[in-house]
């Protein structure tokens, strides 16, 4: 069961957001008000200028930074599964496909930081909590997470019976089980909320007000409440009280509290720093670069009693424990290098492999953990939560 603890400091106008599982705290995330998250958003932008060499644009979305669309980004999906990732387009020109000066509907798929700006795309997605409408593509998929094939095919049949041809879905894992007309009542949603955007968007190409944003995601907070409201939530405890009238078919999950982080104080304060020791004496270290986080594992003060190799994998299956709830805990995305402590047998690196695929079995995000690398490194693929 899922609890979401959603603390409004109204001093320093930031908003704490933990996730609850089973007693346990298992996410946290920070929502500065003063700066708003893009990600989700929807724009009718302005191309700027286009570079070529780099097969990119610059669009301008109306914010601080300009934001940057690749050509991959730019054209239809090439598969279901892999999206653009594996097309060859070398041989494309951007300048055909955008010019300087052209209005152009994109969704920020990446937020900016202090260095770069924002990343859009034209493969526009639109979350509800059972699906998520394509409203671009033509595609439906499912969730790898449902492996029941009869229920794949109920779920995929709905889905197909309640679209029309021009819009494509991604069947999402809560999706399992669920009534039809659930799922039918939110694909209408979804689409009704898409129409009132192009409708939004007519009306400001009539204006010629562009660049300007068409929809509001409504950051991390949303987010969070719409990925687990039909999860096995339990509660939301919240000091904020407009959030009743937001999520009117929540309002019986919603508890008002004055300080919702009181519920779970002792686990409120984690142990979030670079360094975290083991129960065994050993500890991790986690230092994340623009590129991929590196995690390295060290024995320090555990040394065992007699057999090398069994001390090794006591360490090392501990620390993976650990590595799996700290990635999940701080929302570590992209690629992740982990540098075990070097094992000779290769019936021990199997079962850390394995371990770790076991401890991620309950991270909502997509994780893909690869082989261990002749250098003995494990590298593991996961998706943001938040889609940073």
């Amino acid at each position: 069961m899922y609890n979401i603890l959603i603390n409004k400091n109204y001093d320093e106008n930031i908003t704490n957001i933990v996730v609850v599982q089973d007693g346990n705290v298992v996410e946290i995330y920070n929502e500065n008000l003063d700066e708003e998250r893009l990600e989700g958003n929807i724009y009718l932008g302005k191309v700027k200028n286009i570079m070529p060499g780099m097969q990119s644009a610059f669009i301008d979305l109306g914010e601080d930074k300009n934001a940057l669309v690749h050509i991959k980004d730019l054209i239809p999906k090439a598969s279901d599964v892999t999206g653009n990732v594996f097309e060859d387009t070398s041989k494309m020109d951007i300048s055909k496909i955008v010019k300087s000066g052209d209005e152009i509907l994109v969704q920020v798929k990446r937020d900016c930081n202090k260095q770069k700006g924002p990343r859009v795309t034209t493969d526009i997605k639109l979350y509800g909590r059972f699906i998520i409408l394509l409203p671009c593509s033509k595609f439906i998929t499912i969730s790898q997470k449902i492996e029941n094939k009869q229920e794949e095919k109920r779920l995929k049949e709905i889905v197909k019976n309640n679209l029309t041809e021009e819009y494509g879905a991604i069947i999402r894992t809560v999706a399992e089980g669920r009534h039809e007309q659930e799922i039918v009542d939110e694909i209408n949603i979804l689409i009704n909320m898409w129409k009132s955007i192009l409708a939004n968007v007519e009306n400001i190409k009539n204006k010629k007000i562009a660049p300007v944003q068409v929809f509001n995601n409504s950051g991390i907070t949303g987010k969070i409440i719409t990925d687990l409201a039909e999860n096995n939530l339990e509660k939301i405890y919240t000091n904020e009280k407009t959030l009743k009238d937001k999520y009117i078919d929540l309002k019986d999950k919603i508890e008002i509290v004055d300080n919702p982080l009181e519920k779970f104080e002792s686990q409120k304060h984690m142990n979030l720093n670079r360094k975290l020791w083991l129960k065994c004496g050993g500890f991790i270290t986690i230092d994340c670069t623009e590129a991929l986080t590196a995690i390295d594992v060290n024995s320090a003060k555990f040394t065992g009693k007699r057999d090398l190799e069994k001390t090794v994998l006591k360490v090392n299956m501990e620390a993976t424990e650990e590595i799996a709830k700290q990635i999940r805990l701080r929302d570590i995305g992209g690629i992740i290098i982990i540098d075990y402590i070097d094992m000779e047998n290769e019936e021990d690196r199997e079962k850390v492999r394995n371990y770790i695929i076991e401890c991620f079995k309950n991270d909502r995000s997509k994780v893909q953990v690869l082989e261990f690398t002749k250098l003995g490194l494990l590298e593991i693929t996961r998706k943001h939560i938040l889609g940073r």
